[in-house]
């Protein structure tokens, strides 16, 4: 892989040949990408900020790490710190958790909740508490979507926490409330997190 070449064109400010060269990094070790997926993030294009968000994920190093808080707390396109909050749990969910849990509360953007949302989702390092902080939340969000990813939180919490548990008992309560809901879609996911306990 030439570098050089790449490096050229993702300064380019010309996304034809810049976003090309961006996703011929998927190739390149995570030492090697991380130098043109920083300078990537500094570019116009709303798709090269996200795709290079994107490739810190997929190639996290430490020195990706600040970038990306920078990126999900400062970028002016919600998209793209959607991208950020997906790639910061490559560094691990403990890290990244006080971030994604403020970015869920600073902002309402449906497509940054859900992003928060299913990053954690399925998570193995999601502990129970921190699971219904996030499904309480989003069980409340004016989004549909979001109550429905709310909704399959609160369910892994039902399976997860222990049967008879505080915790166990706060997400059944707040499941049993989303059976009330207006959209058929949380109504059924609700549901279904409720027969996963049993």
């Amino acid at each position: 892989m030439d570098f050089d070449a790449l490096r050229e064109a993702i300064a380019s400010d010309n996304p034809g040949r810049a976003r090309p060269a961006l996703a011929s990094l998927v190739n390149a070790t995570p030492e090697q990408a991380e130098p043109l997926l920083l300078l990537g993030l500094q570019q116009n294009d709303m798709l090269l900020r996200q795709l290079s968000c994107s490739g810190l994920g997929h190639k996290p190093t430490p020195a990706g790490w600040q970038p990306l808080v920078d990126t999900l707390q400062g970028d002016p396109e919600v998209a793209v710190r959607a991208e950020a909050a997906n790639a910061l749990v490559s560094h691990g969910l403990e890290r990244a958790w006080p971030l994604l849990f403020a970015a869920f509360e600073r902002e309402a953007e449906w497509l940054l909740r859900c992003s928060v949302l299913s990053a954690v989702a399925e998570h193995p390092e999601a502990s129970p508490e921190q699971l219904l902080q996030l499904g309480g939340l989003a069980s409340a969000d004016g989004d549909s979507t979001v109550r429905v990813g709310g909704a399959e939180i609160l369910g892994r919490v039902v399976r997860e926490a222990a049967a008879g548990s505080e915790l166990a008992d706060q997400a059944r309560a707040a499941l049993l409330a989303l059976q009330q809901d207006s959209d058929h879609r949380v109504v059924a996911a609700a549901l279904n997190g409720l027969n996963s306990g049993c």
